[in-house]
């Protein structure tokens, strides 16, 4: 059993369900709400309702069960190794490939290929549910992502990772004629209040600071059949935090085509989820000190529309 003392000085209004979605990044709000239902967490010791309003001094009683152990299979999946060696493994993820098996996709993933394909050799670090792997991309998005064959190097790289110091360079189509050159977004994201599964915009003191550097790279001003112009961009992330380059897009005005999530409902362009493709992949290797960077071709769709966009502007 947890216990937390929470603390309110604003007098704000704050439902324990909410309250507790803010602790437990990984629990969804349904899940939370089922469990403070079933008594198994409480309020200075008596069971409350899950729209319960917390009050300065709470002391909050968690109970929560241990996650049924769920046993991970190899499977014989291509991989596009991009590059390999004893200590990592840098692969071209298609689209429509969850990273790691999670509720709803415990095979098909890349944890599944890589483990079919690593055998044994794959960093233990992230648990039974993410051997080898140190970051993720979404399951739409494409291109390079890195796993690590062993702690030392997950270590390294993770280490790279907390410090920015890790090269990655996104191509992502957005809505709008995006005017400048050039641009900074500079927002702290945290998870949606009302919806878990989405990451919004917050003040620095309530989320995860998050940069996003972008270039202009194309302009489609008008485009026969479409409502509105589309821009092409590259994004150079300095921090990496969830669905970090959809929300900042969408922040100011451009989000990526195809997002149905941040962007456009029902967009004219959907079908392949959201247009973002990770092109750039740059490291020191975590036992030669070597620089490697690793490049990655945009798939077909991706090129397809770009053409398709070029003749209809």
């Amino acid at each position: 059993m947890t216990s937390i003392i929470f603390h309110n000085t604003d007098n704000e209004k704050i439902r324990l369900d909410s309250y507790l979605s803010e602790q437990f990044e990984d629990m969804s709000r349904s899940r939370i709400q089922g469990l403070i239902k079933d008594g198994m967490i409480t309020v200075n010791g008596k069971t409350v309702k899950t729209g319960y309003n917390l009050i300065d001094g709470d002391i909050i009683d968690t109970n929560i069960p241990e996650p049924e152990e769920i046993s991970i299979e190899a499977e014989d999946i291509p991989l596009d190794i991009v590059y390999e060696d004893d200590d990592v493994i840098v692969v071209n993820k298609p689209k429509d490939m969850v990273v790691h098996p999670a509720s709803g996709h415990y095979s098909g993933t890349l944890v599944n290929a890589l483990m079919y394909h690593c055998k044994n050799s794959l960093s233990g670090i992230n648990g039974e549910l993410r051997p080898g792997i140190v970051h993720r991309i979404d399951k739409d998005t494409t291109g390079l992502i890195i796993a690590c064959k062993n702690d030392k190097a997950h270590n390294s790289i993770a280490e790279q990772l907390a410090v920015h110091s890790i090269d990655r360079e996104y191509i992502a189509l957005c809505y709008g004629n995006i005017k400048e050159d050039s641009g900074t977004v500079n927002a702290a994201l945290a998870r949606n209040k009302t919806d878990r599964k989405l990451i919004s915009v917050c003040r620095e003191d309530e989320g995860k600071h998050a940069v996003t550097h972008y270039t202009v790279l194309e302009r489609y001003p008008k485009v026969q059949g479409m409502s509105m112009p589309l821009s092409l961009v590259k994004c150079r992330l300095e921090t990496g935090r969830t669905h970090q380059i959809r929300v900042h897009m969408s922040h100011i005005g451009h989000p990526l085509a195809g997002d149905e999530a941040y962007g456009i409902k029902k967009d004219p362009l959907n079908g392949h989820g959201q247009y973002l493709h990770a092109a750039v992949l740059g490291f020191i290797h975590p036992t030669t000190g070597e620089k490697l960077r690793f490049e990655a071709p945009l798939p077909d769709y991706f090129e397809d529309t770009l053409n398709r966009l070029r003749r209809l502007s």
